[in-house]
């Protein structure tokens, strides 16, 4: 007997975005634009990146876990975002960035983005050594074995394609609109259609 519809029924969104539905009604989630770092058969788990959060910056949070700078900190590195990454682990950090900075606690998710989540990889920022393009996030989304399937099957999620113009270079709050506009999708248009793209 064949297994192979078992096989081929996982698609991993590892290195995707997922994009909220118009229709999400969990306000955690609404119009938000998720950065997926992990996604396999015991679950996922991604990190909201267009909901800056008011305080702190990024200067505090260095402060925070005991970073001084010596010297006064790179523009680059003091403008860095502080967004809410997910209601699960909510002081826990994390850099999302370009892969061109690699630590010992580096995550390098495909060619383009790499996470990393340590105080040394903070430290090492001060020092000098920083990747061209960064984010920070505090918490995460994390889901259990099937639960994000479930979820892109009712609809509550749109994938799409990661592009590095919209994870760094776009405002968080033209991120949504702009991350549907990628895949050519209108979200006034949409109500219940597929979640996938």
């Amino acid at each position: 007997m064949s297994d192979k519809h078992n096989s081929s029924a996982f698609s991993s969104l590892k290195g995707q975005l997922l994009i909220a539905m118009p229709q999400m009604n969990d306000p955690r989630f609404h119009h938000a634009v998720i950065f997926m770092c992990v996604h396999d058969k015991n679950g996922a788990m991604g990190m909201v990146i267009n909901q800056p959060l008011p305080s702190p910056d990024f200067e505090d949070v260095l402060k925070q876990v005991g970073i001084a700078s010596e010297r006064p900190l790179d523009e680059k590195i003091r403008q860095t975002p502080v967004l809410a990454g997910g209601p699960v682990q909510g002081v826990h950090g994390f850099l999302i960035h370009s892969s061109d900075f690699t630590q010992k606690d580096t995550i390098h998710v495909d060619d383009l983005f790499s996470i990393s989540g340590t105080v040394d990889s903070l430290r090492a920022m001060v020092g000098g050594y920083k990747p061209d393009k960064m984010l920070f996030t505090l918490g995460y989304a994390g889901w259990g074995p099937g639960q994000l399937e479930k979820e892109l099957q009712d609809n509550v999620w749109l994938s799409a394609p990661a592009s590095y113009e919209i994870v760094f270079n776009t405002p968080a709050n033209q991120m949504w609109e702009n991350a549907f506009a990628l895949i050519g999708v209108n979200p006034v248009m949409l109500s219940g259609v597929s979640g996938r793209a």
